[in-house]
């Protein structure tokens, strides 16, 4: 069981809005690494782990996307996703410098639907 069946309507419409917003923001994202825009290699040769970090991290960011659309795995795709940005926002403020922000918003955004889409356990049964 997990908290999404205790969420109203309206809460529910809030979190799905949410997952497609971030499902386009991340399937975007990730799908620009994955094609080798000039701007993400730049990123990630600053970064200084070489190229094929860059093609790990559009994998989780598509695959994160994708999941995100998928009922059943919303709260491990938030997890996901919200870990990825947490790696992110440290990228920018040790290695790379740049404005985190963008990143924030992410994590919290991916925070807020691993959060709401939580498992909650079941109340144990009574015994007399």
């Amino acid at each position: 069981m997990t908290s999404s069946s205790s969420l109203s309507p309206l809460q529910r419409r809030i979190v799905w809005g949410v997952r497609i917003l971030l499902a386009l923001a991340f399937g975007a994202a990730g799908a620009a690494k994955l094609a080798g825009v000039p701007q993400m290699v730049q990123v990630f040769d600053a970064i200084g782990f070489g190229q094929w970090f860059r093609y790990v991290t559009g994998v989780v960011e598509v695959g994160g996307a994708l999941l995100l659309l998928v009922p059943a795995t919303g709260f491990f795709a938030g997890l996901l996703l919200a870990a990825t940005m947490v790696c992110a926002v440290a990228t920018h403020l040790v290695l790379i410098g740049g404005n985190p922000a963008p990143a924030i918003v992410l994590t919290l955004l991916s925070a807020f639907v691993a959060w709401r889409l939580r498992p909650v356990p079941r109340p144990a049964a009574i015994a007399r």
